[in-house]
């Protein structure tokens, strides 16, 4: 009798609980399941999805070199999941189920009915915690109740992972006599309707070049970084002109690499180095605890799982709902050159630099006051690293209404971001051409009166004029704020705030 893993974010045999869990007991049979309709439910993007589906080929060979078989099943119709899973099971005799759990409300819902069914058929079920480097739920205040605040979660983070030994990286199952290989009921057509819906086959053969499928690149990835750009991720990370991330995310989201297997990585880059050397591996490790602290806060507060502010009285805020502000927006012609070049790399290779994500998200809900909700959702259908959690806390972060958010009046100025961090205009250059040929001075604000071009000059670019005043829209959006939390407007704060934290959706 074998044991069925289910796999579903967690698509790598090195360091999968589940699967780590099932092979000491004996013959392992593995499954995935498709399911285009909650592909849709979630607004998981096209690129994404065809990562994933890429990254199914290279599990399957490497669970066949473990004498491992992988059946792929394509349900239509995600409440029938769990009944496909338990099927499934008993067709190939199996005496018990694993999987790794998902912290999303949907995904916890299905799984308790997954164990509940099993439970009915006498299929011994077991749910395991790999996802996050420690479990929701694990880390909490003296009082017992979860963090809300960042800086403290990641010193209880750090405390508790220290009390606990630390985070040991499981190794692959030893390989054994293969198990006969299954008849598939194959993804096809269900799924290759649903990406060529969404990704025309010349997209899809350019993400294929960026982002190589499977968790040998991902190790590859992990490798290269630690060895280069991670000792300088402290000063670079937040420059977009260089590659200075790891661009680890889109494996992270799809499970091809494990967070632990990141901070083991770190962790032993560390090893022998004076403080002083260790800046970039220590920030480094505080990205990964922003991911995890994110986890941590949908699992404890899964209203904002269902569209809410995870502050309450903000959804009260009037949020605009402009179709032609948020389309200039998506397309990346807003006339603020940082902006558009983010939102134009998005479009185009289903991912956006970390610090970008940040002045795009602030300038959607706060120059434009269009409904954060709306941005989410936009990058959740574009990006090849949507991961709810650190999207939506982005996201909240940025609009001043989830926790540890930016406070209310700390609104980035898009000019002020674009010159600090792409100070040459590099960046700027690569996604919006039509501005290539302006100086280091004038590509950040072609139309300012004093810095950028002179009238005659802009009049020949084709390059539309910024669509908001930012000066007006700061002062739009803190009445706003004030509004709610009954502030008069002399108490407004200065114009320029002080320096934020970087906030990341994943780590970079």
């Amino acid at each position: 009798m074998s044991t069925l893993v289910w796999f579903r974010a967690d698509l790598r045999t090195r360091d999968h609980a589940a699967l780590h869990a099932a092979a000491l007991e004996g013959p392992v049979h593995a499954l995935f399941v498709a399911c285009p309709d909650q592909w849709r439910a979630h607004d998981d993007a096209p690129a994404k999805i065809d990562l994933i589906l890429r990254s199914l080929a290279d599990l399957r060979r490497d669970l066949a070199a473990l004498g491992i078989p992988l059946t792929l099943l394509s349900v239509p119709d995600a409440r029938d999941v769990p009944d496909a899973v338990v099927r499934t099971a008993s067709a190939l005799r199996c005496r018990a189920l694993r999987f790794n759990r998902q912290y999303e409300l949907n995904e916890l819902r299905r799984d308790e009915r997954t164990l509940r069914l099993a439970a009915s058929v006498g299929l011994r079920a077991v749910a395991h915690d790999d996802q996050t480097i420690l479990a929701p739920g694990s880390v909490r205040t003296r009082e017992g109740k979860p963090f809300t605040v960042f800086t403290p979660f990641k010193r209880a983070w750090l405390a508790h992972l220290d009390d606990r030994g630390g985070a040991p990286v499981l190794p692959a199952p030893a390989p054994r006599s293969p198990l006969p290989p299954p008849p598939d009921a194959m993804l096809d057509p269900i799924v290759s309707d649903f990406l060529d819906a969404g990704l025309p086959a010349p997209d899809r053969a350019r993400i294929a070049a960026l982002w190589p499928s499977g968790e040998s690149e991902a190790l590859r990835r992990l490798r290269a970084f630690v060895a280069g750009p991670l000792a300088r991720y402290a000063a670079d990370r937040d420059r977009p002109d260089l590659a200075g991330t790891s661009a680890l995310s889109p494996y992270l989201a799809i499970g091809a690499i494990s967070p632990r297997q990141c901070l083991a990585a770190a962790l032993d880059a560390a090893t022998g180095l004076p403080a002083s050397a260790r800046a970039g591996i220590d920030t480094w490790i505080s990205e990964l605890v922003w991911r995890e602290f994110y986890v941590h806060v949908m699992a404890a507060f899964p209203s904002v799982v269902m569209g809410r502010a995870f502050k309450p009285e903000t959804d009260q805020l009037a949020w605009g709902h402009d179709p032609h502000l948020f389309d200039r927006w998506s397309a990346g012609r807003t006339g603020v050159p940082i902006v558009d070049a983010a939102m134009r790399q998005l479009l185009a290779t289903g991912w956006m630099h970390n610090r970008l994500r940040m002045i795009a998200a602030m300038f959607l809900a706060k120059d434009l006051f269009l409904d954060w909700r709306l941005g989410e959702r936009h990058f959740m259908r574009h990006l090849v690293d949507g991961f709810f959690a650190s999207n939506n806390g982005g996201w909240q972060w940025s609009a001043s209404t989830g926790t540890d958010a930016a406070p209310y009046f700390r609104i980035f100025n898009p000019i002020s971001q674009s010159r600090r961090f792409d100070p040459d205009g590099a960046f700027i250059r690569r996604w919006v051409p039509e501005l290539a040929s302006l100086d280091s001075d004038a590509i950040h604000d072609p139309f300012d009166a004093k810095l950028g071009l002179a009238p005659l000059a802009r009049a020949s670019l084709d390059y539309p004029p910024p669509i908001v005043d930012h000066a007006a829209a700061r002062d739009r959006v803190i009445a706003a704020f004030q509004s709610l939390s009954g502030r008069s407007p002399a108490a407004a704060p200065p114009s320029t705030p002080p320096r934020s934290k970087a906030r990341s959706p994943s780590p970079g």
